[in-house]
């Protein structure tokens, strides 16, 4: 079931915090952003696995039909890898384990960098 929550970069306090949709359960990662139509700039998805791993975290974007900002974060909750992920292609994986995918609308690309470490706080 996902549920709202507020992804704060520590390592750059100046760029504040995006609401993002928590979704831990097998559902609400495989609906991800599929068959939406329009994404809010303030729109967000954290795709949470159970442990660190590169398969588990790979993503696809088949039926989403727009262009996103991914972000592969590890279980210390620091940016390991990210891109720009076209609409309609068919895979994406981080070049590093990680257990957290954050979807985010393509031109927040630059909310965070590898290396960044950030936190995820109950609003």
């Amino acid at each position: 079931m996902s549920h709202p929550i507020k992804l704060i970069n520590q390592s750059n306090a100046q760029k504040g915090g995006i609401k993002v949709k928590f979704c831990d359960d097998f559902l609400s990662r495989l609906r991800g952003f599929t068959f939406r139509k329009n994404l809010a700039f303030d729109e967000g998805l954290i795709l949470a696995e159970k442990r660190d791993g590169r398969i588990d975290t790979s993503i696809h974007m088949l039926f989403v039909w727009t262009d996103l900002a991914i972000f592969w974060v590890d279980s210390s909750l620091i940016v390991v890898d990210k891109t720009l992920a076209k609409s309609w292609h068919p895979y994406y994986a981080s070049q590093a384990p990680s257990r957290y995918v954050l979807e985010l609308h393509p031109s927040q690309l630059d909310f965070l960098q590898v290396g960044d470490r950030i936190e995820f706080s109950n609003e």
